[in-house]
């Protein structure tokens, strides 16, 4: 709980430093139209993929088997798309990371390791 307050606190100020460093940089204009560009393909790419995501589930379902690494993609395709739609250079290049396929499995490793140190502690049960 402590790192979700101190990254509330951090990555907004962050965002904002580097937009000011942008705009001083590149100009005004360059640099919403980069951030309204990125909010558009973030939310395109991201409908793309959770569509996919959704069809490869059902399609999983209905065979019979889980779909935990799919339901991992699902995540972080929210999550990155969610990302993207945020103004700032920092979130969309976390949020580009976690839609693209090969640096998304990293993620998912880091996510599958907090969830199974939740079940060792109890602090989360999986119903079966």
């Amino acid at each position: 709980m402590r790192y979700i307050l101190l990254l509330l606190i951090i990555v907004p100020a962050a965002e904002i430093g580097v937009l000011l460093l942008s705009g001083n940089t590149i100009g005004l204009w360059p640099t919403l139209i980069i951030i309204i560009f990125t909010g558009i393909l973030g939310a395109y790419l991201a409908k793309k993929q959770g569509l996919e995501t959704i069809r490869k589930m059902q399609e999983q379902l209905r065979y019979g088997q889980m779909p935990g690494d799919t339901i991992l993609d699902g995540v972080c395709i929210l999550v990155g798309g969610t990302l993207l739609l945020t103004p700032g250079f920092i979130t969309d290049a976390v949020g580009f990371t976690l839609l693209a396929p090969p640096t998304r499995g990293l993620y998912k490793r880091i996510l599958l390791t907090v969830i199974r140190k939740w079940m060792e502690k109890g602090t989360i049960t999986i119903l079966r």
